[in-house]
């Protein structure tokens, strides 16, 4: 089941689902099912020309070559054609062990061509931090994107009962308290521990 507008509301005003905006004003824009994130100024690239493969049995492969760039307020950051990158919502969110969280584009940005998750679109029970933006641009032509502009959607939906083993409580949540775009911790991954 998925939270309306008004249980989205009930969530946030009882502290049960907590948005924590990261600067003074940013207020949710929440609509009949989902409610809007914001783009963080953030960005996390791969740098192509260091290494000719991302090998999950290398880690410095992945781990070693990515760039951080930070974007001035009032700055753009142009996702050129074809290009992939993470960005991070402002928004930090605690997740309750009974509700799990979908993270989507938004149609007007996909209709320029930009793609926020590839496969990432899940938030789990219990998960706490800001979310990883997995950043795509489709189009021929570079798109523009500013930070604090709402880039993403979240829609919550009701699970059968709290989760026996919250993502807080996991050993090994990789991505528990993340406020920075972060990479890949595939290497945290038992089919790749020696």
């Amino acid at each position: 089941m998925i939270l309306s507008d008004r249980d989205i509301r009930k969530a946030l005003e009882s502290g049960r689902v907590k948005i924590t905006p990261a600067q003074a004003g940013l207020l949710p824009h929440i609509h009949a099912s989902s409610m809007d994130l914001h783009l963080g100024n953030v960005f996390k690239l791969y740098e192509h020309s260091t290494f000719a493969i991302l090998d999950p049995k290398q880690p410095e492969t992945f781990t070693d070559n990515m760039r951080m760039i930070t974007v001035a307020e009032g700055e753009p950051f142009i996702v050129q054609p074809g290009e992939f990158v993470l960005g991070v919502t402002q928004e930090q969110i605690t997740v309750p062990d009974d509700l799990v969280v979908r993270v989507e584009g938004r149609s007007s940005l996909g209709r320029l061509g930009i793609i926020v998750h590839s496969t990432a679109g899940f938030v789990d029970p219990g998960f706490t931090g800001t979310i990883t933006l997995e950043i795509s641009n489709l189009n021929r032509l570079p798109v523009a994107l500013y930070p604090g502009m709402r880039v993403c959607q979240i829609a919550f939906e009701q699970m059968s009962s709290p989760a026996e083993m919250p993502y807080h409580k996991k050993p090994g949540s990789k991505y528990q308290g993340q406020s920075l775009p972060e990479g890949s911790r595939l290497m945290m991954d038992k089919e790749f521990q020696d």
